[in-house]
Order: structure tokens, then C-alpha cells, then sequence
């Protein structure tokens, strides 16, 4: 009999990059090398000092149940580290620890978005943010990031898509799959937006800490902004922690717990030893150093594959300012970004994705990670442009 499944079903999207894994895993195991440049995911080891102390914590019991919201010395580990970092002061009782930062989108949406309600999210942008709003009942309205202004949004669009509907905007700075940041003169324009219409801004700053031409900025620093902003962030990118599936959000408290209620109703809570362990990631200086290691290692691994792309003829590359993505402009090949995308995985051997896994506006783009080694990010780059001669040839 056929499955008569939820309407909701129909409006959940899904997330490209773990689609092209599945299909590169399967030509694995046939046998066919492939170069991965498609998954986000840091490819350097959890810092040992990180690894030990989650052992200790299993040691010591921390097995267990957690309150909703998480330990009360992560919660504060995290509200000292964003006093450290952004010079805002936020309370423990506003931190909700979560099992994997998405929680926090999705939290965050199911709780301020209702039918007919909209959303403002970024386009490109994170499949993820549209695929929620969509789900819970809203309209996603997108706001173009355009290459020629570094990927940035531009303040005067962004007022013209804001309507009497609207309950949300989204950010994501460090800029997934862009590399793009925003400027703190950008983020008090969004703020003076949000005051304005009695807005909330949803700010994804996962990969804040992967900077390489200077200090990240977060809106929650903007005066006013701690009482509008969630701010999701987690330990999977900064810390090479994706596998322990540890994030966190700060809101204001009225939301963070209406977050915690949510975690009651879905996970319970998160893993109590990974909690014990995102205490050492944020308050020891050998986790920062381990982060900065691989920040340097990241830009030079950004310097060689732009320089790569942009010797491909068709193929022009922004320099990103953050995260660890590039986003090249492959219209001057000629060439549809999904077939292209199926023909460097199928004949080339090199993973990517085509950027209108991102949104519209991401028709003539191909994002590639650059989280793997030099190596193989250069043969990788050779193998594109050998399907690109390839398709020359033959035309």
C-alpha cells in the first residue's frame, strides 16, 4: 500500500553535500578514486586535550541525563567565552546546549515562524534555512548575495523584502557556501532593520572562529541586539568536533526556554560527557592554539586553490574572507553548474557541489570545500580542468 505521509513532508528539503557523498562513496566502492571537495567538514583531528577530557568525563560518570538546557558549568563556559570573545555579557540561563547546531534552527524556527509568517534567509545560503521555514508553515523570502559585492547582502534590498509578515532574518557570517563575511557596519544596519519592525535575527556564526583577514564580527555585539538575536554556533567546525554533535544557542531567555521545552519534546538532552568537553574546548589556550593552527593551515589552503581555479580558463574565483569554501563563477565555460557538477564527479573523479544547491542565485557557480590537504586539493583542481578540456574539446 502506498505511505500516505504528513503534508509537511513535501515542503522538507534536504542538503546536497550528503547527497553527492552518498553517490562519490558508492563510485568508491567500485573502485574509482575520488577526490572529495564536497563535505564542510575539517579534516584535522579533535585536539587531544578536548579528546581527554570527554574521556575523563565518561570516567567520572558523566553518562547521564542533563537538564534540558544543558550542564549548568557548559552553560556558563559558553556565556564566559562569548563575553571573552564579542564583550557581551549574556547569563547561563540563556544557553541551551543542543546535540548538533541545526537544533537550533530548527528550535528557533518552529518557535517564531507560523503559517502565513515569513522569513527573510540568504540566497545563496544554507539549504537548511528554507527547507525549516517551509516546513513549519512560513514563506522563505530570499535575499540575493551577489558576487560583486563580495557576497555581502545589500541593506537597501534587504528593507524592500521586509513586509508587515515578517518575523525573522537570517544571517550566516562566516558564509556557507560563499566564504563571505559581513562588515559590523553591515550588521548595525541589520540591527537598526530589526529594532525598526520589531524583528528577531537568527545569526548562524558556526564558523566564526575561521577568519583569516580579520576579527570576526556577531550582531550580538550591536547595541540593543542581545534581546533580538539567536546566535547558533557549536563546536563541529572551529574544534574538528562534527561527529560529536555538540552546538549551542544563545537567546533571549524568554526563547531560550521555550528552546529547552522543544529539546524535552525531540532529544531530551545533549551527550553530558561532549558537554564536559566543550567546557575545555572553550576556556583552555591550547584549544586556541589548536584553532589557530588550522585557521593558517585553512588560508593556505584558500591562497592555493584560487589561485588553481582562477588559472582554469571560464572559471573566475572570489577570494573568501572566512569559512572554508570557495564559490567560483564557472559561466564563462559555457556550462550548466549541475551537469558540470555530475560530469566532474562521474568523469573527473572530483566531488563538488553546483551552487544552485544554495538558491537560485547560485545558477553559474560550484562551491568546493577546501577542507582537505593541499595535495589534494591541487589534483582535485587538475581533474577539473581536464573535464573542462574535456568539454572544449568536444564542442
Amino acid at each position: 500500500m502506498p505511505l500516505k505521509l504528513a503534508h509537511r513532508m513535501e515542503n522538507l528539503g534536504t542538503e546536497t553535500a550528503f547527497e553527492v557523498l552518498a553517490k562519490a562513496r558508492k563510485l568508491e566502492a567500485q573502485g574509482k578514486n575520488i577526490v572529495h571537495l564536497e563535505i564542510g567538514e575539517p579534516d584535522f583531528p579533535t585536539p587531544p586535550n578536548i579528546v581527554e577530557a570527554a574521556q575523563k568525563a565518561i570516567r567520572d560518570g558523566f553518562t547521564h541525563y542533563t537538564p534540558a538546557g544543558g550542564l549548568m558549568p557548559a552553560r556558563q563556559a559558553v556565556a564566559d567565552w562569548i563575553r571573552r570573545t564579542y564583550e557581551v555579557d549574556v547569563q547561563p540561563e540563556q544557553v541551551v546546549m543542543v546535540p548538533g547546531s541545526k537544533n537550533v534552527l530548527l528550535f528557533t524556527i518552529l518557535a517564531l515562524i507560523d503559517e502565513g509568517t515569513e522569513a527573510i534567509v540568504p540566497d545563496p545560503g544554507y539549504p537548511i534555512y528554507e527547507s525549516l521555514v517551509t516546513m513549519a508553515g512560513g514563506k522563505a523570502v530570499p535575499i540575493a548575495l551577489r558576487e560583486r559585492n563580495d557576497f555581502r547582502l545589500d541593506v537597501e534590498e534587504l528593507k524592500s523584502k521586509i513586509t508587515p509578515r515578517t518575523r525573522l532574518i537570517v544571517i550566516n557570517a562566516p558564509h556557507n557556501p560563499t566564504g563571505g563575511v559581513l562588515s559590523h557596519k553591515d550588521l548595525e544596519a541589520i540591527a537598526e532593520l530589526a529594532q525598526r519592525h520589531d524583528l528577531y535575527v537568527l545569526s548562524d556564526e558556526v564558523y566564526g572562529q575561521i577568519t583569516y583577514d580579520g576579527h570576526h564580527a556577531s550582531i550580538l555585539s550591536v547595541p540593543g541586539m542581545v534581546d533580538r538575536t539567536i546566535y547558533s554556533d557549536g563546536l563541529s567546525k572551529a574544534y574538528a568536533m562534527c561527529g560529536w554533535r555538540l552546538g549551542f544557542a544563545v537567546a533571549p531567555l524568554p526563547l531560550a526556554q521555550r528552546m529547552e521545552t522543544l529539546m524535552i519534546n525531540s532529544s531530551s538532552c545533549a551527550a553530558a560527557f561532549t558537554q564536559m568537553a566543550a567546557i575545555e574546548a572553550l576556556s583552555s589556550p591550547q584549544s586556541d592554539r589548536a584553532v589557530e593552527a588550522m585557521v593558517t593551515e585553512f588560508k593556505r589552503r584558500r591562497d592555493v586553490v584560487v589561485a588553481r581555479l582562477n588559472a582554469i580558463p571560464g572559471v573566475r574565483c572570489h577570494k573568501p574572507l572566512g569559512a572554508f569554501y570557495v564559490f567560483p563563477n564557472i559561466t564563462g565555460t559555457g556550462q550548466n553548474e549541475r551537469e558540470l557538477a555530475d560530469r566532474m564527479l562521474y568523469e573527473g573523479g572530483v566531488a563538488v557541489l553546483p551552487g544552485t544547491s544554495f538558491g537560485e542565485m547560485g545558477k553559474g557557480f560550484i562551491r568546493l570545500s577546501y577542507a582537505n590537504s593541499v595535495e589534494q586539493i591541487e589534483e582535485g583542481v587538475r581533474r577539473m580542468r581536464g573535464v573542462l578540456e574535456k568539454i572544449a574539446a568536444t564542442a
